[in-house]
């Protein structure tokens, strides 16, 4: 069993949280040399995970993964307070366009719970105790204390049947366009 969790330790999210806090603290002795295989493992753990939540991003407190890092983005220069709980597939991101609404990256509050697949996108704050629904997205200012959730899903009937069958390049007579 302990092999077991040594050979899969990168998918375990306390794992990575240490190797982050090893790396964003000024180490002793070796300097640069002593970041060399923790900064490996971090970014080999990110590359297996799909994942990328860099040194930069701030955080309050120890996040709580509950599903590991899979899929989640947070942009350089996002805050996080303590407490948050982030599932998989969650973009934290930040919106540097011109002429944007909202520039900048989000400020989180404290025990925010953010579900699977939720957008947070541009300069906007997050306050203390809000849950954000699966596959939200938020580009606006959300108070304390608050539930975010989508509106109920839109039915489109059709009178007759669609082809729902997938097609593959070969079945579309077409090349990929990066072959000749």
């Amino acid at each position: 069993e302990r092999i077991y969790k040594w050979m899969n330790r990168l998918d375990d999210p306390d794992y990575c949280w240490r190797l982050r806090q090893k790396l964003i603290t000024p180490s002793k002795g070796l300097g640069k040399l002593t970041r060399l295989y923790p900064m490996y493992q971090y970014k080999k753990a990110q590359r297996r995970a799909g994942a990328t939540i860099p040194l930069g991003t701030k955080f309050g407190g120890k996040p709580d993964f509950p599903h590991g890092f899979y899929g989640i983005f947070i942009s350089y220069g996002a805050k996080l307070g303590k407490g948050c709980t982030i599932f998989q597939h969650v973009t934290i991101g930040s919106n540097t366009l011109a002429g944007t609404k909202n520039p900048g990256a989000p400020v989180i509050g404290d025990n925010v719970y953010i579900g699977a697949g939720a957008k947070i996108i541009g300069g906007v704050h997050i306050g203390s105790n809000v849950r954000i629904g699966a596959n939200c997205v938020v580009t606006t200012d959300i108070p304390d204390n608050c539930t975010v959730v989508l509106p109920a899903p839109r039915v489109i009937q059709r009178t007759e049947p669609m082809d729902n069958t997938f097609k593959n390049w070969n079945d579309l007579n077409c090349k990929p366009y990066n072959k000749k």
